[in-house]
């Protein structure tokens, strides 16, 4: 365990945030938002410049921590993030400001995701990224597959629940959804699946079947 404990903290000290997404972290921590840590924000920059993502959605704002990732790997892309809590969007807001991120690339949905994702068009986006509300995931999971195109990639960070999906032991609704999340995904032959430890933890998620 501790070798573990140390590679991780050397992921984090090895990530270097760029000043405007550290800004916006300070201000989301500062406010509760949650974001998702640098060295899975550095992960999600990858995969969006890699798949050349164009159209990008993502559940939860992190108060603009994720989505700033997501543009820093693909700089040409435009990003609709949702999210329930006005404060955390209108944090994004300002924090896309501060980066110069041009408005027409980023949109802003408030609403609960179990009403907003059954609106949005199929096989649309290049990345869902799925970071709210961990009692849904599953759900949001299964919308996420529904609205990216063939090849595109679902994310979902914080898989790892702190350590406890790991355990046995714990049975609880939150660690239950999450290992329940890991094992269908992984089995299922519709679905081409990877985790990653680094961080918080990031499952990456791609359909296997022709649109």
């Amino acid at each position: 365990m501790a070798e573990n404990d140390a590679i991780r903290r050397f992921a984090e000290e090895a990530t270097i945030e760029p000043d405007a997404i550290g800004r916006a972290r300070a201000h989301a921590l500062e406010i509760g938002a949650d974001p998702i840590s640098a060295p899975v924000g550095a992960q999600i920059a990858v995969i969006a410049a890699a798949t050349n993502a164009l159209n990008i959605v993502e559940i939860g704002t992190g108060g603009g921590v994720s989505g700033l990732w997501l543009l820093h790997g693909s700089p040409r892309a435009t990003l609709t993030t949702i999210d329930k809590e006005p404060e955390h969007l209108a944090l994004a807001r300002a924090a896309f400001a501060d980066a110069k991120i041009p408005p027409a690339r980023a949109r802003f949905i408030t609403g609960r995701a179990a009403e907003v994702l059954p609106r949005m068009n199929e096989a649309s986006y290049d990345i869902v990224l799925v970071d709210a509300d961990a009692d849904g995931v599953i759900e949001y999971v299964e919308h996420g597959l529904r609205l990216v195109r063939a090849g595109g990639t679902v994310l979902v960070p914080r898989v790892l629940a702190g350590g406890a999906v790991a355990d046995p032991v714990k049975r609880d609704p939150l660690t239950s959804a999450y290992r329940s999340l890991i094992q269908e995904t992984q089995s299922s032959p519709a679905v081409l699946g990877a985790l990653s430890i680094v961080g918080e933890g990031l499952l990456q998620l791609t359909t296997t079947t022709p649109r």
